[in-house]
């Protein structure tokens, strides 16, 4: 899917209107009382967003036209649900759900079928692992989670690579009872690609407002694209000390943002 038409759904991408900061506010507050030419005006005004959302979607073998409708339901969802209170922009609140959605509608019709059976070791190999690498800080073999786990090393590798493309970075693989790790913890970020979630944003600045070790978390974790066991092995703490710092520094940064 290459995105180079100029018309896509019967929207002429080349005129899409770019709503100041003032017009959005006021929609917004329109909609929100129930105004549905306001909300059509804001889902119109907001369309670049699906767009550039999509990019990350090239080459899937999908209608253009498709992905960019199921975009847009994203984004409706993302009008439908978006709190003012808590102070983020709109645009950084509705990116994970127009790329959730995007990514359910390619997992939900993706014409490879994962079976049950399949999903479930994954989820248990999943589990496994960061339990195992917990107890020994160290990964831990395909031979050792099969074990674990008592199904065949084959089946192991076979049932990771099916979910892939379909699993979602948010995925909760592990919980301890006080925070959860999540797929993304345990991927390296080579691309950058979560500077996607800080659109319009001043980072350097937000990472100035960070004590020295936070700064330094972010900039292995997103910028020299380590994941959290290499963190943590690099600066002399836990994975899970990694985690929460992470969280926190990120916390910290939406604030400034």
């Amino acid at each position: 899917m290459a995105i180079t038409k100029v018309e896509i759904c019967g929207v002429n991408t080349s005129k899409l209107p770019v709503l100041s900061p003032e017009e959005k506010e006021e929609l917004f507050e329109k909609l929100k009382q129930g105004d549905e030419e306001a909300k059509a005006k804001y889902i119109y005004g907001n369309l670049r967003l699906v767009l550039s959302v999509i990019q990350r979607f090239n080459n899937r073998g999908e209608s253009i036209d498709d992905i960019f409708q199921v975009g847009c339901i994203g984004l409706i969802k993302a009008i439908n649900n978006f709190d003012t209170s808590r102070g983020v922009k709109f645009s950084t609140y509705a990116v994970p759900m127009i790329i959730g959605e995007v990514r359910r509608y390619l997992r939900d019709y993706n014409p490879i079928r994962v079976s049950r059976s399949a999903r479930d070791i994954a989820y248990k190999a999943l589990q496994t692992k960061e339990r195992l690498i917990n107890e020994n800080n160290k990964e831990p073999t395909v031979e050792e989670i099969a074990k674990e786990i008592g199904v065949e090393k084959e089946d192991v590798v076979f049932a990771l690579e099916a979910i892939q493309d379909p699993i979602s970075l948010f995925e909760p693989i592990y919980h301890d009872g006080t925070d959860a790790l999540y797929v993304m913890d345990q991927v390296s970020d080579d691309k950058n690609s979560d500077v996607t979630w800080l659109e319009n944003i001043s980072l350097k600045e937000a990472l100035n407002n960070l004590n020295e070790r936070e700064r330094h978390i972010i900039d292995l974790r997103f910028f020299k694209g380590k994941t959290q066991m290499e963190v943590s092995e690099e600066i002399g703490i836990s994975q899970a000390q990694v985690s929460r710092l992470e969280k926190s520094a990120l916390k910290n940064m939406r604030k400034s943002m």
